[in-house]
């Protein structure tokens, strides 16, 4: 085996969660990694197939403790934390005093706002590794690929945020759209919300009808403060309402733009140029509209721009599935630019319909 041919070696800590079992799916067929590590603490000694029975026929570690990883014996290139908002930092930050080049990619919120203020402000307890929080770079792979490539902790961002900012940046950044008149009407599969036992999300809860949550409150609401801003030049500040739809996977938002610089057609332009070499992200025909079911499982965004009835005003559509371009997908691109694969390796999946 030569040197460009030696597989990485990948951990990831919280693998009995949906991003981690997503994370595994993705990673087991990229052809330059292999999992030594995957950790669940209160899953701790059982095998991933225990957890999710679609593993069965690969071999792969049994889940460990994190407490109990021997992180000299193992020695991984790059692990993924996809473990709770809240207790991320503290782990990263007892994990890099221990292997100090390890590379790392959080899926948590825990270190997306540069502002340790905001985030004390938005999460409500103050931020456990501002050192480090100088060190994220904010992992949306469009925008920031080149910062990417050569960090060491990456902050993977939001499912909802990252729907949002790929269809927004751009014309924010062309200055194509009034700032201060962003609505973005969101819709999410209830994987968003994690695999934990919780009554709100029983079916009973869920099913037949969705709803609001976080209503003039959401935590991601920070982080588009934080991205739109730095895209616009200006402080921007858009009305964002996530809803709970009875489905296991996507994300779909409508956003309304108004006051335009330009017409519908103009903004359409502006992405299909943005994005005319992305492997990621796909512009559709001007007036035709996103739909979840056409990207599910696949790491593509689908975006859409329609004119609405008045003068001056767009609708514009992005879909995702929250759980791989969302996450686990973006978590895996992030990878391979921070380690110098080609970044659309392990990625190539297209989506399942029906």
């Amino acid at each position: 085996m030569t040197a460009t041919d030696k597989k990485a070696k990948i951990g990831i800590l919280g693998a009995s969660g949906y991003t981690g079992a997503e994370l595994v799916r993705l990673l087991l067929r990229h052809p330059r990694v292999n999992i030594c590590l995957l950790t669940a603490d209160r899953r701790a000694g059982k095998a991933m197939a225990d957890v999710f029975p679609q593993f069965s026929p690969y071999h792969l570690p049994t889940l460990a403790a994190l407490d109990a990883v021997d992180w000299k014996k193992l020695e991984p290139d790059l692990v993924f934390c996809a473990l709770p908002h809240g207790t991320t930092q503290k782990v990263v930050k007892d994990l890099l005093a221990r292997v100090p080049a390890l590379k790392v990619v959080d899926l948590s919120a825990d270190f997306r706002l540069a502002d340790v203020a905001a985030y004390e402000r938005w999460y409500g307890h103050p931020h456990a590794a501002p050192e480090l929080q100088k060190k994220a770079v904010y992992g949306l792979s469009e925008i920031y690929r080149e910062k990417i490539k050569k960090a060491q902790l990456v902050a993977n961002p939001g499912c909802y945020t990252s729907s949002a900012e790929l269809a927004l940046i751009p014309l924010l950044q062309a200055n194509a759209i009034d700032p201060d008149a962003i609505v973005i009407d969101a819709k999410s599969g209830v994987t968003g919300a994690g695999r934990g036992a919780r009554e709100d999300m029983q079916f009973a809860e869920v099913s037949e009808g969705f709803h609001a949550y976080g209503v003039g409150q959401h935590r991601h609401m920070g982080e588009l403060d934080q991205e739109f801003s730095l895209a616009a030049g200006r402080e921007v500040i858009a009305t964002f309402t996530p809803h709970l739809v009875p489905m296991n996977r996507g994300i779909l938002s409508t956003i309304y733009a108004r006051g335009l610089k330009a017409k519908p057609q103009d903004l359409h332009a502006l992405l299909l140029k943005s994005y005319a070499k992305e492997p990621f992200v796909h512009v559709l025909p001007f007036g035709a509209f996103p739909q979840t079911r056409h990207v599910r499982g696949s790491n593509m965004t689908f975006l859409g721009v329609v004119a609405d009835r008045i003068a001056g005003r767009a609708i514009i559509g992005s879909a995702l599935d929250n759980l791989t371009k969302g996450a686990s997908g973006q978590a895996v691109q992030n990878m391979n630019l921070m380690l110098g694969f080609a970044e659309t390796m392990g990625l190539e999946q297209v989506a399942l319909f029906p």
